[in-house]
């Protein structure tokens, strides 16, 4: 069953399913997988140099020397179009980097890092559970692997996966050292700590220091802290991540300003990248996240919190431990404020992207795969499994309906359409009913994840993802450019969405000139622009020539080939 579940993070990335059908979308995506092929060519081109100047296998000074150039050469500073890109750490760039060595430069090996970290995660999370917590393991596994939001983010070119399954990992070791006490565990916090450092920043350390001094803190073991602070971690912890931040401010010396300052210290302070959103955004993104499994992970959030209060009050009463049955476990209030902290902290922050609160998703899973193994004996109450079929049905109609809103962009009433939606989704909600009231609670996973997986493949294989990738990505476009005019003459753009521009950049790997800032090449050159302002660049135009060679009706663009000034 895990195993099956697991087809939920590859089988939509490999050609050989059919999963290669989207091409990247958004700004992210396309422009992080090109920093990676830029710095695998700049690698590359150092390591060429470097072989055809000394003799090989030399063990000189020189050798050496040249030897470490090559293995440093392109894999510190990240780059984009040539020039530093000092935005994210360059975790997520070397794994891709190696994922296109192995398998060629594609728009799906750019999505192996996130889709084997998200792997990871949850095969650790599993045998971790199953050691400390068995029971709720497999149903934790399950629940985990196949809710939205590491659906979504495990298909993604970026660095938010890098980030949460390695903090995550971190975390699940830390409890299991304070609840063994073998120091054997604090390598997973520290180690994947630094892993998660080198993907996002000081947002990982700061996030499991936070987590693990409120826990503690409320607990009133602050001894447990200094025990924490274990001096072979902190060492392998500085020995994986100093390097390449020291490396990379020597050779970019506005590194600090860049990445510390700004990228992160005015990112969540202010609204610099223009991403603002209300107090309550991440309230909004945990329910969209957890789908279908929402209702039973509010509810089991808020069994965890009463778990955590009940046990509170009974540290202050030690009389209350009669009859107490869950006396003196932790687990679950450590979830609480694992789960509680990413989402508290970031709905301060100025700037806000649904990815920030994504080491929160573990936690609530862990908590719902805990609740649904102990509810399985007293039976789901009724009102709880009614909510999560009609979640279920609803996830069902919505996703049924997003072929209509690729095409177009909106949802138009279609009585037929509607009706199939909506009957399919009362189908799976009275499916799951039928099934956990006539075969038990066990059954609750099955009869959800099955019919998720059928969703999941209707919406990103055949018809449906030619669909997605149409509307959502460069990569037709670029194909279409490629076929029309033939070459590797530039391409310019006018008032074009950056996510596609972003995308041509990639799937051209050249940079895209933009006539608003850079004027009008000289040389020829492909233009892309919107098709609604095809007399704004017919007067631009004026005096040169230019003929149009295909319009993109799906996003509503036209390309033109414009020829040199005479």
């Amino acid at each position: 069953m895990l195993v099956f579940s697991c087809y939920f993070l590859f089988y939509a990335l490999t050609p050989f399913f059919g999963g290669d059908q989207l091409g990247l979308v958004g700004a992210d995506e396309p422009r992080y997988a090109q920093i990676a092929r830029e710095m695998l060519a700049a690698h590359s081109r150092d390591c060429a140099a470097v072989h055809a100047s000394i003799l090989p296998y030399s063990l000189r000074p020189k050798a050496l020397r040249a030897s470490y150039a090559c293995l440093m050469g392109g894999t510190v500073t990240p780059i984009l179009y040539g020039k530093p890109w000092l935005e994210k750490p360059a975790l997520y760039y070397w794994r891709t980097m190696g994922f296109y060595k192995e398998f060629g430069v594609s728009d799906w090996s750019a999505r192996l890092p996130s889709a084997t970290g998200a792997l990871a995660l949850v095969f650790l999370a599993f045998l971790h559970l199953r050691r400390f917590r068995p029971g709720g393991h497999l149903d934790a596994a399950l629940i985990m692997v196949s809710c939205v939001a590491i659906v979504a983010f495990a298909r993604g070119a970026s660095t938010d996966m890098q980030l949460a399954a390695p903090f995550s990992i971190g975390m699940l070791g830390w409890y299991a050292w304070y609840e063994t006490g073998k120091k054997f565990w604090l390598f997973d916090l520290y180690f994947f700590n630094a892993a998660a450092t080198l993907a996002k920043g000081p947002v990982a350390p700061f996030m499991a220091l936070g987590i693990i001094m409120l826990f503690l803190g409320l607990r009133r073991e602050w001894s447990a802290l200094r025990r924490t602070i274990w001096i072979p971690g902190v060492l392998l912890y500085l020995l994986m991540v100093l390097p390449w931040y020291i490396a990379v401010q020597r050779r970019n010396p506005t590194f600090v300003k860049e990445f510390f300052l700004q990228h992160n210290l005015e990112r969540y302070t202010t609204n610099l990248y223009q991403h603002h959103q209300p107090f309550y955004f991440y309230l909004l993104v945990l329910v969209l996240g957890m789908m279908p499994w929402t209702a039973l992970a509010l509810r089991a959030l808020f069994d965890g919190l009463q778990i955590s209060m009940a046990e509170w009050k009974v540290r202050h009463n030690p009389r209350r431990y009669i009859g107490h049955v869950r006396a003196g476990d932790a687990f679950p209030e450590f979830l609480v404020l694992w789960a509680v902290f990413p989402i508290v902290f970031f709905s301060f922050s100025g700037s806000k992207l649904p990815g920030y609160i994504l080491p929160a998703i573990p936690p609530i899973a862990i908590l719902t795969g805990d609740y649904i193994f102990r509810i399985r004996r007293a039976g789901i109450p009724g009102w709880l499994l009614n909510a999560h079929a009609v979640m279920a049905g609803l996830l069902t109609f919505v996703l049924l309906l997003c072929p209509q809103y690729m095409v177009y962009q909106r949802i138009i009433p279609a009585p037929r359409i509607f009706i199939w939606a909506a009957l399919l989704g009362i189908l799976v909600a009275v499916l799951i009913l039928v099934v956990v009231h006539r075969y038990g609670v066990r059954h609750l996973r099955l009869v959800t994840i099955v019919p998720l997986a059928c969703l999941l493949f209707f919406l990103l294989h055949g018809a449906n993802g030619h669909l997605l990738d149409l509307n959502y990505s460069a990569r037709p476009l670029a194909r279409e450019i490629a076929q029309s005019a033939p070459g590797t003459e530039p391409v310019a753009e006018l008032n074009v969405h950056r996510d596609l521009v972003y995308g041509l950049a990639f799937y051209r790997n050249q940079d895209i000139v933009d006539y608003s800032a850079d004027g009008i090449p000289l040389a020829q050159h492909i233009l892309v622009f919107p098709t609604n302002q095809t007399q704004q660049v017919q007067g631009l135009l004026q005096g040169r020539l230019y003929q149009p060679l295909a319009i993109y009706a799906s996003q509503g663009l036209s390309v033109y080939q414009v020829y040199p000034r005479s």
